[in-house]
């Protein structure tokens, strides 16, 4: 008789394997619990009532990676509601974590909301700040650095450590004063300074020299556009907005208000201190904040006079954002080259023209797109959307080019198809220089130019080929910026300006990206700690 043969370990081993592919590992959380509260600061010298996270000024700053899963408590220990929003993460499937009154309702006075962010497919320079009134005139606002996956190739040299910059202008009067003015249709009087972290010059950073260091440099100003420099040292731009960039160097660049990028320096200069400027632009009078950048081992002081930047010239701006390239074969979050996705030939399904202006309604001072003054109404447009509750915006209620008549004061909601490839021009007939922000998603700013757009510019001015993507744009005087988007993130979705006085007075809208499906795949389910407020209480 031959002996049977165990098949036991053979059958244990196989289920295991199985098992252990059938696990799905879920990407690391970071949690964090911020208080926010009133305190006194002093970054011009003159005590104010700042807002603080966990007792700072600026708030922390969120270091995570690619697909993490970060989680972020907010308390609200101030008298009056408040929301954060971050800039630029695009909160995939998700616009219940965007932090705007078009999505969420309010934190109240001593309540508290958590929100739950995945940083899918993203690296890069991004911010946070308060959404809510001019919250975040006074602080609440801070950095939030997204590094690739280790196995992810990051094309560029590694540097030994990372700095993040955060260049703000800044008031002298408190958050409810400067609102109150707005709310009596007056504009906002100038800056009394700029602030580089926090302070109009005492920030300083030390490095090795002969080494790589990554400035994380970001425009989270209110109203201005600002130039930035390090004395006697090359900029390398690597990164802008969560883009690979090829690898243009700078004496100074531009970044408008909301924007960000990384810029590679070397020490490679004598060992004694440096001066880093940050300066306003197209202003009078122009603003300046320093900080130090302090060689190991050094005790000598920076010299002045300070490097040279540009002030008014538009022209300089111009022709230095057209040097700005996508690096068609560096990967980003994904190892797949950035240049695979070829957004140039993709056909555009629709074009939309945004006009922004100036108006007078009821006597006050707004600020329209298209000639509709956005206004929120008291429950948020995507909870009235979700539990379809009557009367609370009007969908296509501004028009998709800019019409003939005076402006209107209205919830301002346009409809988009999911999957849509759309053209979206900024046109801008004023003498400033605006800035627009997408929430949920990024674009690839592929033109801009003086005068009216029309589609015959498109041959002459568009960059199909090599444009960066980012979430923030500008637009120049007199001039017309355009846009390309691929509408894959279902959601409402605030395009906005990022100038905060103009937006908190009307100039802004919510893009509703829809399809009739309903799917996780699409779309994620409405939070279980979700705020209600307004009809969707």
């Amino acid at each position: 008789m031959k002996p049977q043969a165990n098949f036991l370990p053979f059958y244990l081993g196989l289920l295991a394997l199985v098992c252990l592919f059938c696990v799905h590992a879920e990407d690391p959380y970071r949690n964090f619990n911020w208080v926010v509260t009133y305190g006194q600061i002093s970054p011009l010298g003159t005590p104010q009532r700042g807002i603080l996270i966990n007792g700072q000024f600026p708030g922390p700053t969120i270091e995570c990676e690619t697909n993490d899963n970060v989680v972020v408590n907010v308390v609200n220990k101030l008298d009056e509601p408040f929301l954060i929003t971050w800039n630029g993460i695009k909160q995939r499937k998700t616009s219940w974590q965007d932090g705007v009154l078009g999505t969420n309702c309010p934190i109240p006075p001593g309540g508290q909301w958590t929100y739950h962010m995945q940083v899918k497919d993203q690296i890069g320079t991004f911010s946070y700040f308060a959404s809510l009134g001019m919250h975040r005139a006074v602080g609440a606002f801070g950095g939030f650095n997204i590094q690739a996956r280790p196995v992810i190739f990051v094309p560029y040299l590694k540097p030994v450590a990372e700095f993040t910059i955060l260049v703000s202008d800044w008031w002298k009067s408190d958050h409810k004063a400067l609102r109150q003015r707005l709310d009596s249709g007056k504009a906002l009087p100038k800056p009394a300074g700029l602030l580089i972290n926090g302070s109009p010059s005492a920030t300083s950073f030390t490095g090795q020299a002969g080494q790589r260091y990554l400035f994380r440099v970001s425009n989270v100003a209110l109203t201005t556009s600002i130039n930035f420099r390090i004395q006697g040292h090359a900029l390398q731009l690597v990164e802008i907005e969560g883009a690979h960039t090829l690898h243009e160097s700078y004496e100074s660049i531009d970044l408008h208000v909301g924007q960000s990028a990384s810029l590679l320096v070397t020490l490679h200069a004598p060992a004694k201190g440096y001066y880093i400027v940050a300066s306003t632009r197209f202003t009078k009078p122009v603003l300046t904040a320093t900080g130090i950048l302090h060689y190991a081992g050094s005790t000598v002081k920076p010299s002045l006079p300070l490097p040279i930047g540009p002030t008014f010239q538009v022209h300089w701006s111009m022709k230095q954002a057209r040097t700005i390239r996508w690096n068609l074969t560096a990967n980003a979050a994904r190892p797949n080259p950035q240049g695979s996705f070829h957004y140039g030939t993709i056909p555009i399904t629709r074009t939309v023209v945004l006009a922004n202006s100036k108006a007078t309604i009821g006597g006050k001072l707004r600020y329209a797109v298209n000639k509709v003054s956005h206004v929120n109404p008291a429950t948020p447009l995507k909870l009235a959307d979700y539990f379809n509750i009557p009367g609370v915006f009007k969908l296509n209620s501004i028009k998709p080019t800019p019409p003939a008549g005076p402006a209107v004061m209205s919830p301002s909601v346009m409809g988009f198809t999911l999957h849509d490839f759309v053209e979206v021009v900024f046109q801008n007939n004023e003498n400033s220089v605006q800035s627009w922000h997408l929430d949920g998603y990024d674009f690839w700013s592929v033109g801009f130019g003086g005068g009216q757009w029309n589609s015959t510019l498109r041959k002459k001015f568009y960059n199909l080929n090599d444009a960066t993507s980012r979430y923030t744009v500008q637009v120049y005087p007199k001039s017309w910026s355009s846009i390309l988007v691929s509408l894959d993130n279902k959601g409402m979705w605030n395009l906005r300006s990022a100038n905060w006085p103009r937006q908190y007075l009307g100039q802004q809208l919510y893009a509703r990206v829809w399809n009739d499906e309903k799917s996780l795949f699409t779309e994620y389910d409405i939070p279980q700690n979700a705020l209600r407020c307004g009809k969707a209480k």
